[in-house]
């Protein structure tokens, strides 16, 4: 990845000459978020390929932090680098009135990018197992990014327009669960002020842009992976008598777990358990020792979530036991908690949604089995809303749609963003939001 820097440093400079200096030019008595951003718009598509041809993997986000804490300091915003790991918090202070914090996530997804686009990542890495990968910014942080540099970049030049405090978060490591995590166990709230309210956006590559979004209440999963080893006594397959066979355990097993949601859950409530890898075994005529299961598990109350967690232990020890086999090896990782929209500030800023791109272009999300770890400042106590963005021109929706197609999903290599348009309802509603929160 260091190959691009060499390069693009001559750019940040220039960039950021260009930022502050249009910041004061364009800054005008009144000038709403929507005036400022179409003037804006050129710069802020130039950012936003930087980001996107520059990706990082989660925990490797130094350069995407580097940039964004420059991007900041440019107009004035106090920054503290590196909370949390690669981290970012800038603080712009505006007199008296509540703290409102705005968050975007940094990190990019180990997927090789095939959309072709000029300006598409090239880079190369080796993860954490050594292994070489490509890697993209498949899932829109590179859009999260670049929309809260501009609405950064708004609040910070009109400063007339709004009064208290404004929080702004880059966060590492969201595809992984643990960013937000890491970040308050650096201290988040302790070192810095507790917000008042705190909102995020999100892509939504099924949204036509200029539309957006949202959902009161619960929005999004519980999401835990569990790794299950079930254990056996290895031997000849021609003597299976002499050997307990792992491999049928975890057959047992998966068909053990689908009755967890069907005979265990409430109908009314949500839950998933997916067994999305099995591995056992190395020849055909040889019983192995082990055999290895990964599981997604979904859910959205803790109660729910115990339950699931607590009745994939039992059916993984029943059927061992039946067996005759020692017991299975589990281990639960990367929890995330559901996200939950505050009802109260969703109902405040629903009508400045509509106001801001129609009153037509609003929805009431679905509720999605997909996990955030926005989540987590909600659990710490803070009023959260994360909203949805829509990031496909209309017309190449319908265009997929005529087509028999369906729009290419979030983690796809072949995702892509208007850009264009996908910053002007981004920045117009999220600027308007915190002017409404920080009104004086």
């Amino acid at each position: 990845m260091s190959r691009y820097f060499p390069v693009i440093k001559v750019v940040v400079l220039s960039t950021l000459i260009f930022n502050v200096t249009s910041a004061c030019l364009v800054a005008q008595q009144g000038e709403t978020p929507q005036i400022w951003v179409e003037k804006n718009l050129p710069d802020l598509v130039g950012v936003y390929r930087y980001f996107h041809a520059n990706p990082e993997l989660s925990f490797q986000e130094k350069e995407t932090a580097k940039r964004l804490a420059e991007e900041w300091k440019a107009v004035g915003i106090k920054v503290t680098e590196n909370v949390g790991g690669y981290g970012v918090v800038g603080i712009l202070e505006n007199g008296k009135g509540p703290t409102l914090m705005l968050r975007t996530d940094l990190d990019g997804l180990p997927v090789s990018e095939q959309t072709g686009l000029v300006f598409a990542s090239k880079v190369r890495v080796k993860n954490e197992k050594g292994s070489e990968v490509g890697v993209m910014h498949a899932c829109g942080h590179d859009v999260h990014i670049t929309n809260l540099i501009g609405v950064a970049r708004f609040m910070a030049s009109h400063k007339d327009q709004w009064q208290g405090r404004l929080m702004l978060i880059g966060q590492p490591a969201e595809e992984r669960g643990a960013g937000a995590k890491a970040m308050l166990e650096d201290k988040l709230f302790e070192r810095f002020p507790k917000p008042d309210f705190a909102v995020a956006l999100h892509v939504d590559s099924k949204l036509a842009t200029g539309r957006v979004g949202y959902r009161a209440g619960f929005a999004l999963a519980n999401v835990d992976s569990v790794d299950i080893t079930v254990h056996g006594k290895g031997g000849h397959g021609a003597y299976p008598h002499a050997t307990i066979d792992p491999v049928v355990q975890a057959a047992q097993l998966v068909m053990s777990l689908q009755t967890i949601v069907s005979r265990e859950v409430k109908p009314i409530e949500p839950a998933v358990v997916t067994v999305g890898s099995i591995h056992g075994g190395s020849k055909h005529n040889i019983i192995s020792d082990s055999c290895h299961l990964q599981l997604t598990v979904r859910s959205y109350t803790d109660e729910v979530r115990k339950l699931l967690l607590s009745a994939i232990t039992r059916k993984a020890n029943a059927v061992a036991q039946g067996a005759g086999a020692k017991p299975p090896t589990i281990k639960v990782s990367e929890g995330t908690p559901a996200l939950y929209n505050d009802d109260k500030l969703a109902k405040r800023l629903d009508p400045i949604f509509r106001k801001v791109v129609g009153e037509g272009n609003v929805e009431i999300s679905e509720q999605a089995m997909g996990g955030e770890d926005f989540s987590r400042y909600g659990r710490a106590g803070v009023p959260i809303l994360m909203y949805r963005l829509g990031v496909i021109d209309g017309k190449r929706l319908a265009r997929m749609k005529s087509l028999g197609q369906i729009p290419p999903s979030l983690h796809s290599p072949i995702f892509y963003p208007d850009i264009e348009d996908s910053l002007k309802a981004g920045v117009a509603t999220m600027s308007n939001a915190a002017l409404e929160l920080l009104s004086k």
